[in-house]
């Protein structure tokens, strides 16, 4: 058998032929093909052209095996912040050959036991379990109602419904956000007035709320962006009605106050790749008595038990089953040890990303509490010598997973031809070309995130250079 090999060293790279594998390209690989990781197998020979590590690099053609993990997350132990930095001499950490997931849900034992255990029990649909999840996640954001709809987007559109908004009203956004933001206002009848962003965080920028306010304002919907809170009291001082879109700010707070206890409402996400992730679901957390009753009239076609039912308003199909609400229940209680993961790997980021000319993450407030949904850096193309696409190709090439938050919703088709008179929001346009959101996942071990801190410096060096 003859194969080609590829060895690093502080000098650079070459590639050798020989007419057999090497022994230790043997075992490193049956290692990684049985235990699914990079752990050191005891194959580093000193002195050998591999520099400090020695080990070889198996052939770039070799096939790619899937990376997908069992259904369980080993968690770090509590401890203080990473201090350790492995990145010193990038060319003795090897590339990876399995694809690096950008946010693979952490579903483990615990998860498939209470869907089993929810099938047996015969009640698929709404019932106990979504009340239990309604109960736990209004003691949880301090709120004093939860109500349990079928996904993000059906809590920010019945939401807006229950503060009144409605046709020919107009309700302020930011344009950094999924596009469901906007699609519930259009679907209210109303009019999405988007308003540029921090340049700091890409959250709403409260001082250019007032101006955008006319009569037909009807409410102001902020956007937490990637866990970090938006500025809530200037733009509740205003006095208009506050719907949040917390789909990434489970939990988040804002200056000591739970997001879910401030506004008129706060949405949240139980989307597959959210924090609290059951694959599909949402809630609604609210103080106002009024909007909890409204959004309980609307989220099912009709009011009541049993046979006699009765409806009181046009009413959607909004509810959420109790199999989902069964993995959301397990996932709040497992919250804590996720987030302790999450403040690890950020620690991880913050530490091997720093000193990148051109690379730079979102700017955290130190007087909120972050959810760390998101790690976000931005890619200035004259300083990181390419642009934002360019990285991202160029990682996908390293097999790591990335993704986009966000291109600017009113940049996107519909948003663009519907309302072509939209002023420009310098700020937002220019972040939609330089965000990109790094791998980041309970399900993630630290290896796997500096995988995505290496490979991302080696491309950093390529293109600088």
């Amino acid at each position: 058998m003859t194969m080609w090999h590829k060895v690093s060293g502080l000098g650079g790279r070459a590639w050798f032929f020989s007419s057999r594998p090497k022994a230790c390209c043997v075992r490193w690989k049956e290692s990684r093909r049985q235990r699914g990781s990079r752990a050191s197998n005891g194959c580093e020979p000193t002195g050998s052209p591999g520099g400090a590590s020695g080990r070889c690099a198996v052939a770039p053609t070799a096939p790619e095996r899937s990376s997908r993990r069992e259904p369980t997350v080993t968690m770090p132990s509590p401890g203080p912040a990473v201090r350790r930095r492995p990145y010193a001499s990038l060319s003795m950490r090897l590339p990876r050959s399995t694809r690096l997931g950008f946010q693979p849900p952490a579903i483990g034992e615990e998860e498939i036991a209470a869907v089993t255990e929810t099938l047996r029990s015969g009640w698929l649909t709404t019932g106990p379990r979504a009340s239990l999840l309604e109960e736990r996640m209004a003691a949880y954001l301090d709120a004093e109602h939860v109500l349990a709809v079928a996904s993000g987007t059906a809590a920010l559109h019945l939401a807006l419904l229950a503060v009144g908004v409605g046709p020919g009203d107009e309700v302020i956004t930011s344009p950094i956000t999924w596009p469901a933001t906007a699609n519930v206002i259009e679907h209210c009848g109303a009019v999405p007035v988007f308003c540029d962003v921090r340049d700091t965080d890409l959250n709403i920028d409260p001082d250019l709320v007032p101006a955008l306010v006319t009569e037909r304002t009807k409410a102001i919907l902020p956007v937490h962006l990637a866990g970090q809170v938006a500025d809530l009291d200037p733009i509740m001082a205003l006095g208009l009605p506050v719907v949040e879109d917390a789909a990434h700010a489970a939990e988040s707070a804002y200056r000591g106050r739970k997001i879910g206890s401030i506004s008129d409402a706060s949405c949240f996400s139980l989307y597959a790749t959210k924090n609290i992730a059951a694959g599909e679901g949402g809630l609604v957390a609210t103080n106002r008595d009024d909007v909890a009753e409204a959004i309980g009239n609307m989220r099912l076609t009709r009011r009541g038990d049993g046979a006699r039912y009765d409806q009181v308003t046009p009413g959607f199909k909004a509810n959420l089953s109790d199999v989902l609400a069964a993995i959301a229940l397990v996932q709040l209680d497992r919250v804590e040890e996720h987030t302790r993961v999450r403040l690890r790997q950020f620690d991880l980021y913050d530490q091997g990303l720093a000193g990148l000319s051109g690379i730079a993450p979102l700017v955290r407030d130190d007087r909120d509490t972050h959810a760390r949904h998101l790690y976000v850096v931005r890619i200035d193309e004259a300083t990181a010598g390419a642009s934002r696409d360019t990285y991202q190709q160029a990682l996908a090439d390293e097999l790591i997973g990335t993704s986009i938050h966000f291109l600017p919703v009113h940049r996107l088709t519909w948003f663009r031809e519907r309302y072509p008179a939209q002023p420009p929001l310098p700020v937002a346009e220019r972040a939609g070309d330089e965000v990109l959101s790094l791998p980041l996942s309970p399900a993630h071990s630290d290896d796997d995130i500096l995988d995505a801190v290496d490979a991302l410096r080696r491309v950093h060096e390529r293109f600088t250079a």
